[in-house]
């Protein structure tokens, strides 16, 4: 009865059809997956929905390469540096899987009771015909992945003989009852992700011909006909063609689109996804303040990475990076309010040393980064994200030169000359990282022309905002060279007179005057 079974469908819970009979009578038309699939994305594309609900950044580059390949019925190849989504993309498609799925009971490959593929499957069918027992799949379970290792095997990918299944039921090695599945055919009529392909060893890929193109496996010599259903998704970094292996041509000759992605384009979408990702908890947001301007840096941190001499740019800087700085920048803050035992704070420029962990383990270094060493390329990139972001708060500071005429200094004075001539009197500042809000405000505020400063710029900021800006105005003037800042052993930073720095002017962690 057409249409009958669209309507129980409807219903999110598992169908009660119990037997194939039931399933015959209720209308079910069976489908490939790459119809499936063709079929579902088209009632997204014309409902104006997106299946891809978690992707951003990739609304008019990648995902209408995808839809393209996937209305073509297309096996998917997505090449890209690491941390670009790739296998989230793939992960998404389960959205354009039908709700559920019957599949014949006790079939060990999700047999499809009108086209079953197994000898078990058949067998069944043959002796119980209507009254086969049906069992219903979800979607969440039609979707496998594998990690492509050099350790990955073919028993591992197709299948292999069973010794022990083969004694015990006294079967010959030749008897397709005493093979043992692997992932792939386990995986019919659902999606198979191989992430990292040219990891793969090429015998191993070359055992993949036969299942993209003929539909057939060979197992130990056995050859099997076994038409599997799957759209196969791979992913691959570029990085690793040369580094650790590659695609053989014939396998990816076989793999009909290969879909480039990319970073985030902007840095409002950079934002976006690090807000999506990092795991926050309720309670640390209820505890630390975080400011746009930090998020900002953050973000401004992996822009620079990407840019950087000193890191790989073949191997590609993660969106992990933001994410775990974030998490571990929250954390940074939370901190200081466990050891002062007060309940709530804001995120300091200073609490931005705690995300060098996020950096050196999310980098790849050339040969001079690597002399440089690892964390003073993460200063650096701290202080080259700064210095950008400070030119999108305050005026450029080399807009202020000297040896220009007095009409042009009375017309541009330099705001920053009064902060920089305290500094030239000898005074100095330090500012601990766990000191609380109340004695960091206070050590900001005793720096002649600092709050000033800010407020010709920032006039309506509230009290915790304006603090931020000060402390970030101190860092950026350390950035162009106009004051110098050192980092202190207990945590936080000492400001003072470029030329007292470079005369190595002791200053005393212990003196906060």
């Amino acid at each position: 009865m057409p249409g009958e079974f669209d309507k129980i469908m409807q219903n999110m819970k598992q169908p009660e059809i119990k037997t194939f009979g039931e399933l015959k009578k209720a209308g079910y038309n069976s489908k490939a997956v790459k119809e499936e699939i063709r079929n579902n994305l088209i009632r997204f594309i014309q409902k104006k929905q997106s299946p891809f609900n978690t992707i951003l950044g990739f609304e008019n580059t990648v995902i209408p390469d995808v839809e393209r390949a996937l209305l073509s019925r297309h096996n998917i190849l997505f090449l890209g540096l690491r941390g670009q989504a790739k296998t989230r993309m793939a992960r998404e498609m389960i959205n354009l899987l039908d709700e559920w799925i019957p599949v014949v009971a006790g079939s060990e490959i999700n047999d499809d009771p009108f086209e079953p593929i197994s000898l078990y499957a058949r067998t069944v069918l043959e002796a119980s015909g209507d009254n086969t027992p049906i069992t219903w799949m979800h979607r969440s379970d039609r979707y496998g992945e594998k990690l492509a290792t050099p350790d990955v095997s073919v028993a591992d990918l197709i299948g292999d003989i069973d010794p022990i299944k083969a004694a015990n039921m006294r079967l010959s090695f030749a008897d397709e009852q005493a093979l043992h599945y692997g992932i792939i055919p386990r995986s019919h009529r659902g999606i198979f992700v191989i992430n990292e392909l040219p990891d793969l060893q090429a015998r191993i890929q070359v055992s993949l011909f036969n299942i993209l193109q003929e539909g057939d496996i060979q197992i130990r010599g056995f050859k099997l006909r076994l038409p599997l259903d799957i759209l196969f998704i791979f992913t691959a970094n570029p990085e690793d063609y040369t580094n650790r292996g590659s695609i053989v041509t014939p396998l990816k000759d076989r793999i009909e689109s290969q879909i480039i992605t990319h970073y985030p384009k902007t840095i409002e979408i950079s934002k976006a996804i690090t807000a999506q990702e990092a795991d926050i908890l309720p309670e640390q947001l209820q505890k630390v303040e975080v400011s746009d301007l930090c998020i900002l840096l953050i973000e401004q941190v992996a822009i620079e990475a990407r840019k950087s001499e000193f890191v790989d740019q073949k191997s590609g800087v993660s969106a992990r990076l933001t994410i775990s700085a974030y998490e571990n920048l929250v954390s940074t803050a939370e901190l200081r309010t466990l050891h002062s035992n007060n309940k709530h704070t804001w995120v300091r420029i200073s609490d931005f040393i705690g995300i060098v962990p996020s950096i050196t383990g999310k980098i790849e270094l050339v040969y001079e980064g690597e002399q440089e060493g690892p964390l003073n390329v993460a200063h650096r990139l701290l202080g080259l994200a700064i210095r950008a972001l400070f030119l999108q708060y305050f005026p450029d500071p080399q807009s202020f030169k000297k040896g220009r005429d007095i009409q042009k200094a009375k017309a541009k004075p330099n705001p920053y000359q009064p902060v920089i001539d305290w500094f030239g009197k000898n005074n100095d500042v330090l500012l601990f990282q766990d000191d609380s809000d109340e004695d960091f405000l206070a050590g900001l505020y005793k720096v002649g022309g600092l709050y000033a400063a800010v407020k010709q710029f920032y006039p309506d900021a509230e009290e915790a905002r304006t603090g931020l800006l000060m402390e970030f105005l101190l860092h950026g003037l350390a950035e162009f060279s106009l004051i110098s800042k050192k980092g202190l052993e207990k945590g936080g930073f000492a400001f003072r007179d470029m030329l007292g720095s470079m005369l190595n002017l002791n200053i005393s962690e212990d003196d906060e005057d």
